[in-house]
């Protein structure tokens, strides 16, 4: 408590000077609680509202894909060139060290192996034990055109309910089945239902034609998947197109930790994302950071 003999008359009230409060520019998200939108701009880096999320949560139904099979070795050391994370309970609670100040976006989804019939997924994370751990937001596989399509739809309607009770942001992650195809009018369906149903982020992949329609036609932030390994000016170029035709960041995994230099790689496609390097200029200086 203050002590009385040492209190003043408060004089700076500025009355002259309107009061301030800057709004939070992310699309789709000034109307959000104050908690949510604290926790996306840890995720969409201001001033840009850009994200470079390392995603490495492939083992929940791939197991120990190349490049992680030692997560320990092959991601911590990526992990202060990343906006975010994306991983699994089980990897934040045994490998990544909790010292890490790289947000966490906690996939939430899950049941199927990559023996089974991909889609079947449920909520394989409660809301409750992603405020335990800290997430910044959760992410949860929706199934279009899948063969259980309205439970992962289902799926994300739960998340965004309980979201909304913790403060918790919800990632929908577009995926694409076998006999589906990756082309714009797809991904606005996919992309427009998540986003019409409450998910306050949505990743889909890229489309060589009309996926500036995909960004417009989602209003909420939408996030491109890297998707398989492509070679790395080839990889960075997607990266460039994405974000020249709307979109608020990528969400990539082999294109950076199969790469020949994960570092060299992370940190090119963050020179795109929040420095405008054209992909050229990127993979010049992937060259040269290569170890």
């Amino acid at each position: 408590m203050a002590e009385s003999d040492t209190a003043v008359d408060a004089e700076r009230f500025s009355p002259g000077v309107p009061s301030r409060s800057q709004p939070f520019e992310l699309k789709g998200s000034g109307a959000l609680d104050w908690g949510m939108q604290s926790r996306l701009a840890r995720i969409f880096r201001p001033p840009t509202y850009r994200t470079v999320m390392l995603a490495i949560d492939h083992g929940y139904f791939q197991g120990p894909t190349s490049g992680l099979e030692r997560v320990d070795l092959s991601i911590v050391p990526l992990l202060k060139y990343a906006d975010a994370l994306m991983a699994t309970r089980g990897i934040v609670r045994s490998t990544i060290p909790a010292a890490s100040c790289t947000p966490v976006v906690l996939r939430a989804s899950g049941g199927p192996s990559i023996l089974r019939e991909l889609s079947d997924e449920q909520i394989a994370v409660s809301m409750e034990d992603a405020a335990r751990i800290n997430a910044s937001a959760v992410a949860v596989q929706v199934f279009i055109g899948g063969e259980f399509e309205s439970r992962s739809v289902h799926n994300m309607t739960r998340l965004v309910d309980e979201s909304q009770r913790h403060g918790i942001p919800v990632l929908a992650v577009t995926a694409v089945g076998r006999d589906l195809t990756r082309d714009a009018r797809y991904l606005r369906l996919a992309t427009r239902i998540c986003a019409e149903l409450g998910a306050h982020v949505v990743k889909t992949y890229y489309c060589a034609e009309g996926f500036d329609t995909v960004t417009a036609a989602c209003p909420v932030p939408l996030v491109m998947a890297g998707g398989r390994k492509l070679p790395e000016l080839e990889a960075l170029t997607m990266v460039h197109r994405a974000i020249e035709e709307g979109a608020a960041g990528v969400d990539m995994g082999r294109n950076i930790f199969q790469s020949d230099d994960p570092v060299a790689m992370i940190q090119a496609v963050s020179a795109i994302v929040h420095d405008a390097l054209k992909p050229q200029e990127a993979f010049d200086q992937y060259l040269r950071e290569r170890q």
